[in-house]
């Protein structure tokens, strides 16, 4: 596999190739890498949070169909949900540093977790987990239930109740809440990733730049509804998935404000795109587990323009100019909310008029980690925005800038979306950004 990892970095580096020019993964092949990135996480990644956490023991249980969302991230490709009562146990031995693995399950768990639940000697599945945790002793059991973050939250009633009236009492007291310990396997990205995180973003980036153009945009004809499902299709086409549904929207000099004034949630569903208007597009793909989020901007060619006009560009360059303060104020331990008023107080003093609404990526769209504001909450977000921000932890840099442009009497919202990865070495895009509003039809 390690050969086909590094074909995988061979792919067309520059971000407006055709599509046919990469070379996607057959579904054995694409199982073949996903499968050997979870067991290198397991391996390598685990012990490390685990002993971060100061967790000695981490249960995952879940019932077929009803998956804790992060056992649904240690699945092996080819069990696509749990089976009857899946019982994952990660054990932490402090003197060697090593991770046992034990499905209490009628199966192994791939070549992942060794299943040891042998129905002759323990009829009750509780029974055999129970002597699993009393041959290892655990000082403390993480189990997954949160406040804050729904995707540490995903042990069940049911489930927990069953736990807790089969667990020895003196055990109760060692029980802990994993939540940081599963945000922690969600968010941190592992070096395999980070190899080939840059291509998906590629990939979407591409698949942009063909959806959003005069090969699927013509004007007085083309609507939004049509270019969304013109990037669904291409993405079905293309063999990816989608884990939302893109939306198109439409800036232009002869609607007033009401495009600014308007919520996120009111936008109109379906308008006919024209000439001199500025499109909007929010996007994101699905491939070897790990999402993109993006959103661009592309404006309308007017018949005799060659260009954007220059006042779009400015207020573009302000669009990129609070990209920069955003990710220049991340720093390993603040808060997402610290970031977020750093960030803002910041664009204030440079005369931006902005909100920062960014979020963590990675194995979930709007994944686990520091909540960096919401679109409706601009002055923090109480619990998900008070979590720290750590190495090695990708973000959608989500965010808007708006300007008054006297030439269309109005103000014009530039919003952007660009993934990236905050490392030892500070914040990187993950492939560039877009650095212009660009035409249709292109130049």
């Amino acid at each position: 596999m390690k050969n086909l990892f590094a074909f995988l970095l061979l792919l067309p580096s520059f971000v407006f190739a055709q599509f046919d020019q990469f070379k996607l993964l057959s579904e054995k092949e694409r199982a073949s890498v996903v499968d050997e990135i979870l067991e290198d996480r397991i391996d390598n990644l685990l012990p490390q949070l685990m002993e971060r956490e100061n967790l000695d023991m981490w249960l995952l249980i879940s019932r077929e169909y009803n998956e804790d969302p992060v056992m649904k991230t240690i699945l092996p490709s080819t069990w696509l949900s749990a089976r009857r009562r899946t019982i994952m146990v990660f054990n932490r031995n402090k003197e060697s540093g090593q991770l046992d693995k034990i499905a209490i399950a009628r199966y192994s768990v791939g070549r992942l977790l060794k299943g040891e639940w042998n129905i002759d000697v323990y009829p009750d599945q509780w029974e055999a987990l129970m002597n699993i945790i009393n041959e290892k002793n655990p000082n403390t059991i993480g189990l997954n239930f949160s406040k804050d973050f729904a995707l540490a939250d995903g042990l069940v009633h049911t489930e927990y109740e069953e736990f807790m009236e089969n667990l020895p009492q003196e055990m109760h007291s060692r029980i802990r809440s994993a939540e940081r310990l599963a945000i922690a396997w969600l968010e941190t990205r592992s070096q395999k990733e980070l190899e080939i995180y840059p291509m998906i973003c590629r990939m979407g980036h591409t698949i942009l730049q063909e959806g959003l153009s005069e090969k699927i945009i013509h004007p007085g004809i083309t609507t939004t509804s049509d270019v969304e499902w013109a990037l669904r299709q291409l993405v079905r086409d293309y063999g990816l998935d989608t884990w939302f549904h893109p939306s198109v929207s439409i800036q232009r000099s002869d609607e007033g404000n009401k495009e600014f004034l308007r919520s996120f949630s009111n936008r109109p569903k379906d308008q006919t795109i024209l000439a001199g208007d500025l499109l909007h597009v929010d996007f994101g793909i699905t491939y070897l587990r790990l999402n993109t989020d993006q959103q661009q901007h592309f404006y309308v060619l007017k018949p005799g323009e060659k260009e954007v006009p220059d006042y779009l560009k400015k207020v573009f360059e302000n669009g990129n100019r609070m990209q920069n303060i955003l990710v220049e104020n991340f720093k390993k331990g603040k808060t997402g909310n610290q970031i977020l008023a750093d960030a803002l107080a910041q664009a204030k003093a440079e005369g931006l008029n902005a909100s920062v609404y960014t979020h963590p990526i990675g194995l979930h769209g709007h994944a686990a980690g520091p909540t960096i504001g919401l679109w409706d909450s601009q002055g923090g977000v109480k619990g998900k925005g008070d979590y720290p921000l750590f190495e090695n932890t990708a973000y959608s840099i989500e965010l808007f800038a708006a300007t008054e442009v006297p030439e269309w009497g109005k103000i014009v919202r530039i919003m952007l979306e660009e993934d990236g990865v905050y490392g030892k070495d500070g914040f990187y895009f993950l492939d560039g950004r877009m650095e212009e509003i660009l035409t249709i039809p292109r130049n």
